[in-house]
């Protein structure tokens, strides 16, 4: 059985294939990785911009994340039956329009629409992506395409801080966009070079399984989004509606797991009756690769949480800049970009299993780290050591988990493993935004109204002049403001910015201490992943009776 293996083949005797396909591959991930990366650089602008808190820019986040995880495994079976190269290039035209109403949307109700556009547009991508390599190169030229893969997604993020926190401090945070629509149509002009298999028409859609998947996938995002709005076990005055008093936004998720299940129980039938079933369970049916798939919803959901706290302090706590952000990002999306394609240098020397642990012990330490060091300026040294020191953990996590995920599938379910990973990634970017999102602000809320009620300054008059019922992260400049509007005396008004500044600096470390027990939770998966190096894989009937054991 043929396989996308890190040690496959011979270079002595395979052929060499161009790699201008590769570039259009490579661009394909970054226009996707760029894109989701400068929307936290452009929070600021946006926030400006339309006029919303920024809990609503994240959604922005969560809709690009949502859809993709929701439909990707739909766009994994679109890629077997039309051909990876055909619908790659559809998907390349719909992201350009994506990034066309992204870059004039003039309210932030079409700016989350542009991002549900392009995060359908990702979902076929991102399976197209694993399909297209497999098709275009072999042995070491395609472990060295799987590496680049990773690589690209890391660059992107470094590019999108620099040239998102450039153009957003000089110009605004709308060319960074605009970027993305020449960049779309290169993709799709590069696409021509790909090699066109054709489709498989046999190939049936499970249309249950895309209903099932779909709805579980967007419940859950939804709710997690929603919990700090909505409430968080009863229904708060924000709520859409209300079940026998309870909030939606939980059982929104509880109802969204259970669908969940229920279409693993789908696929299984499907699959036992005959039938094409949405998803492979071949890629996931060893503890090993569900060890995986955890292991990586874990890491990316961190990474995420902090992708959406940093530029939330900088722009809206700071009031700094976009290129405030970018240089105080710079040192941790570096480390993630040169970690992601050094680590393979390690594969011959640890096993998975060993770099998954040290991987997650030293995201825990960094998030442990950070949390007792930071203060008002995240310049500060010790603040970006326990960047970089995430982000070695998190570049080599992410490299080595989505490599464990290829080796172990054979090459006829190369789309699967694509869009397991789509999904995995997406729905837990759309996790890790809502829930930082909802958790810092919880947190904040919590800390303002204690601190105000143990506050002698701030009277019960003055307080009743104040929303309290709406708390979020807003910059001292505008506190002082709305202050200003009341009839708070300047003692007052200095007493309630400095109550304001502790309650946001405690919000952030409490956040990142519970990060940092999330970090710590993920090394169990991490022990759970194949202990062998490369060069001692066991042969594929080994590897039968383990997934069979």
């Amino acid at each position: 059985m043929t396989t996308i293996s890190a040690t496959a083949g011979h270079p002595a005797t395979e052929a060499r294939e161009s790699w201008v396909p590769m570039i259009a591959i490579a661009l394909g991930q970054m226009i996707m990785s760029f894109n989701v990366a400068s929307l936290p650089v452009a929070l600021g602008g946006m926030v400006n911009s339309f006029g919303v808190p920024p809990t609503t820019i994240a959604t922005g986040i969560v809709s690009y994340s949502m859809l993709v995880a929701g439909f990707v495994m739909l766009g994994a079976k679109l890629a077997q039956r039309y051909g990876a190269a055909r619908v790659f290039r559809t998907a390349a035209v719909m992201f350009c329009a994506s990034q066309v109403l992204m870059t004039f949307s003039p309210t932030a109700t079409l700016m989350i629409a542009a991002q549900a556009l392009c995060g359908a547009s990702a979902a076929v991508i991102v399976p197209s992506l694993v399909a297209l390599i497999a098709e275009n190169y072999s042995g070491r030229q395609q472990a060295t395409a799987v590496g680049a893969l990773g690589s690209a997604r890391a660059a992107a993020g470094v590019l999108a801080f620099i040239i998102g926190g450039i153009l957003g401090t000089f110009i605004g945070w709308r060319p960074a966009f605009g970027i993305l629509i020449a960049v779309s149509a290169i993709v799709f002009f590069l696409s021509f070079r790909l090699k066109s298999f054709p489709g498989r028409p046999e190939v049936k859609i499970d249309i249950v399984g895309v209903l099932l998947a779909a709805t579980a996938i967007i419940l859950i995002s939804f709710g997690f989004n929603n919990l700090n709005r909505w409430g968080l076990g009863l229904a708060g005055s924000n709520a859409p509606f209300n079940l026998l008093g309870l909030s939606p936004a939980p059982v929104f998720i509880v109802v969204g797991i259970v669908l969940g299940q229920a279409f693993l129980m789908w696929t299984h039938r499907r699959q036992a009756a005959g039938n094409t079933p949405l998803l492979a369970l071949e890629v996931i049916d060893s503890p090993q690769e569900r060890a995986a798939v955890y292991a990586l919803f874990c890491v990316v959901a961190l990474e995420a949480a902090l992708n959406f706290s940093v530029p939330l302090y900088i722009q809206i706590v700071q009031g700094r800049s976009p290129i405030a952000t970018a240089i105080a990002m710079m040192p941790f999306n570096l480390t993630v970009f040169f970690t992601a394609m050094l680590i393979v240098r390690f594969y011959d020397k640890f096993t998975p299993r060993q770099i998954g642990r040290y991987g997650f012990i030293l995201c825990t330490l960094a998030l442990l780290w950070l949390a007792f060091v930071v203060h008002n300026d995240w310049s500060e040294v010790p603040v970006l050591l326990g960047l970089v020191v995430f982000g070695i953990g998190q570049g080599s996590l992410v490299t080595l988990l989505f490599n464990v995920l290829v080796t172990a599938s054979p090459k006829e379910l190369a789309g699967d493993v694509g869009s397991l990973r789509g999904t995995t990634q997406n729905l837990a970017a759309a996790v890790g935004t809502a829930v930082a999102g909802a958790l810092l602000v919880g947190l904040l809320s919590a800390a303002i109204l204690a601190g105000i009620a143990a506050n002698p300054k701030l009277t019960p008059e003055l307080q009743s002049q104040v929303d309290l019922d709406s708390i979020n992260f807003v910059s001292n400049d505008r506190l002082q403001g709305a202050l200003e509007r009341t009839t708070a005396s300047p003692a007052q008004v200095a007493e309630a910015v400095r109550v304001n500044t502790d309650a946001r600096l405690r919000a952030l470390r409490i956040g990142l201490l519970i990060m940092a027990g999330i970090a710590m939770l993920g090394i169990f998966p991490a022990g759970q992943l194949p202990n062998y190096i490369p060069g001692a894989m066991p042969d594929p009937a080994t590897k039968s009776r383990e997934k069979n054991g």
